[in-house]
């Protein structure tokens, strides 16, 4: 449930701007990561003051600074008040309640998405929120923990593979929004998969337990959705925006991240809509299982009533009652209830009742 419900109590009242961490602490201490680089030249490594990354503010160089870990306000503040950001930036950072969205403030544009996990311990997918904040020559990210989808945009860079060092940070911006977004695809393709075995679990043997199942695989969609649908909105301002601080060229780029959220979006829906026609796959093949165990009962009701209405007239043992005092009459009334049953059986079994 806490993946559905905010617990934004805490933040009720606060001054607008004010600092306050919501959301659940996933790392033990904030690391801060800095990549610098132009065409020729590359330098990467691990900050231990938030201070060493000052320097980095205005330089000819490409930059990006990565922050893991949101809880230690101080550090959010120092790198907030170099940078120019504004207070209400930084309460959204912390903020891990977000949805996704994008700012111009004219000297940065500010966006917050959700990147997503598979977790395969738990079954489920996980979130953590990502800001980001794009400045003329530089990008901030702040995550919540360490790990994310963003090694293979740390090793374009490494090996220069592609344009991406020949680029702004516009450019760098763009490469890892799209690895979010390409993130997408892989946890869709999980959700596929437990559709695909769900569906055939409820055509050949569906059980109590696949109700649960189909529930959590119902809120793991409806999660998506959410995390994924207001993207679309923030995909659409990167690509048709007038801010200075993404050029015409990289427009383009942004149009593609565009597309695939459309994809995204629409494989969702689908698989909303599948989802829902299970649970209905569900409730009417328990109804069919029910209304073949009500036949069967029935077929041998059915059968039984004339026999039962046989041995109740011959068992009230009434004075004067003919073929009463019958030798043979046990086994006569036995033999007429055989023809009996037997003929309704084959009654019914020609009427393919059975």
């Amino acid at each position: 449930m806490a993946r559905f419900i905010n617990r934004l109590s805490k933040t009720a009242g606060q001054i607008p701007g004010e600092l306050i961490h919501v959301g659940e602490q996933k790392a033990g201490k904030v690391a801060i990561s800095v990549i610098d680089y132009d065409e020729k030249n590359f330098q990467e490594k691990q900050s231990s003051a938030v201070e060493e990354t000052f320097c980095f503010k205005e330089t000819a160089t490409v930059t990006w600074i990565n922050v893991n870990g949101l809880h230690d306000l101080e550090i959010i503040e120092k790198i907030g008040k170099n940078f120019g950001m504004h207070p209400l930036t930084l309460e959204d950072i912390v903020n891990t309640g977000q949805r996704p969205k994008y700012e111009d403030f004219q000297t940065y544009i500010f966006v917050v998405i959700k990147m997503l996990m598979f977790d395969d311990l738990l079954k489920e997918v996980v979130s953590e929120q990502v800001s980001f904040i794009l400045g003329s020559n530089f990008v901030i990210s702040f995550q919540e923990k360490e790990g994310d989808v963003f090694n293979p945009v740390r090793e374009r860079i490494r090996k220069a593979k592609g344009r991406i060092r020949e680029l702004g940070a516009d450019y760098l911006a763009y490469s890892l929004l799209d690895a979010v977004v390409d993130n997408y695809f892989f946890i869709l393709e999980k959700i596929g998969d437990k559709i695909e075995v769900m569906e055939e679990d409820l055509i050949v043997n569906p059980q109590p337990q696949t109700l649960q199942a189909i529930h959590n695989l119902k809120r793991d969609v409806i999660f998506l959705r959410k995390s994924v649908w207001p993207l679309r909105e923030v995909a659409a301002s990167l690509e048709r925006g007038e801010s200075k601080l993404i050029k015409k060229a990289t427009r383009i780029f942004f149009r593609d991240v565009y597309d695939h959220t459309i994809q995204v979006v629409e494989t969702i829906e689908t698989y909303r809509d599948m989802v829902s026609g299970m649970l209905d796959i569900y409730l009417s093949s328990l109804s069919n299982r029910m209304n073949e165990i009500m036949k069967v009962l029935t077929i041998f009701a059915a059968i039984f009533i004339p026999l039962t209405f046989m041995a109740g007239i011959y068992g009230m043992n009434f004075d004067f009652m003919p073929e009463l005092h019958w030798k043979g009459g046990y086994f006569y009334l036995l033999g007429l209830m055989a023809v009996v049953g037997f003929g309704l059986f084959f009654y019914f079994k020609r009427k393919k009742w059975i």
